[in-house]
């Protein structure tokens, strides 16, 4: 039961990282190749282009070129096979009436809302790591248990800058420095993560402020994830849309 605590608090977490999950589809308009790799030393290249609430990817799988298409303006989301000209299509407009799309979270939108049994109180403003954050305490009740947490949430970035449980569960983000990575200034962080009876775990970040994402990371085991050959400019409205001649597929049921 404590386990299933846990995987909620960790849901309350996850909803603060959402504007640095939206900024790939809410900011710069750019073209990259996201370099995945293991530790193994395989890796696998996805050909990115954001615009305007708008991004592609283009990915082998299977030995098969797919190409994904996320419209946030339109609420779309296709999924493309171009060897057989065909698609997959998710999502629609919005009906007329349908609430607007929520605004991009800050440190000052609750963390908790919209998720049942979890509610969380903002306790003030705390610096973290020398960084103004604004602090929110987590309370969760299932099945008649409990479970505490404390947020920190940057007041400039709306990220977690660290977070304490009441199992003794404990991250902190921390900024390490500046460097410069392929002619573009990036700032470094480090989030260490500990836990009771565990060695700590670390994962290394580097942030571009003008793309508002992490163009690197260095996780644990020595996989890493980095973004190359970034070019900055408005991206053509072709590569957004389903191409003429293609048929669309209908998705599997689920069960099926």
């Amino acid at each position: 039961m404590r386990t299933q605590l846990q995987a909620v608090l960790g849901v309350a977490l996850a909803s603060a990282l959402a504007a640095t999950a939206q900024a790939e589809i809410a900011g710069v308009q750019f073209s990259a190749d996201m370099i995945s790799q293991g530790p193994d030393g395989r890796s696998e290249t996805v050909k990115m282009f954001v615009g305007d609430g708008r991004m592609r990817k283009e990915m082998m799988q299977q030995d098969q070129e797919v190409v994904q298409i996320i419209d946030q303006n339109r609420g779309m989301m296709w999924v493309l096979f171009p060897a057989r000209q065909t698609y997959l299509e998710q999502g629609g407009p919005p009906s007329e009436g349908a609430p607007a799309p929520a605004p991009t979270p800050t440190a000052e939108t609750d963390p908790c809302a919209g998720m049942p049994g979890l509610t969380c109180r903002r306790a003030g403003e705390e610096a973290v790591g020398g960084r103004a954050a604004v602090k929110w305490e987590m309370v969760m009740t299932h099945e008649g248990q409990s479970m505490n947490g404390t947020l920190w949430i940057d007041a400039e970035r709306a990220i977690p800058l660290k977070h304490e449980m009441s199992n003794g569960e404990k991250m902190e983000l921390v900024m390490v420095g500046k460097e410069t990575i392929d002619g573009r200034q990036v700032e470094k962080w480090e989030m260490t993560t500990t836990a009771p009876n565990q060695p700590p775990t670390r994962v290394l970040q580097w942030y571009d402020p003008e793309l508002k994402l992490s163009v690197r990371e260095e996780f644990p085991g020595g996989g890493v994830r980095e973004l190359k050959s970034i070019r900055i400019g408005a991206q053509p409205d072709h590569l957004f849309a389903v191409p003429a001649g293609y048929t669309r597929m209908e998705a599997p049921q689920s069960g099926q």
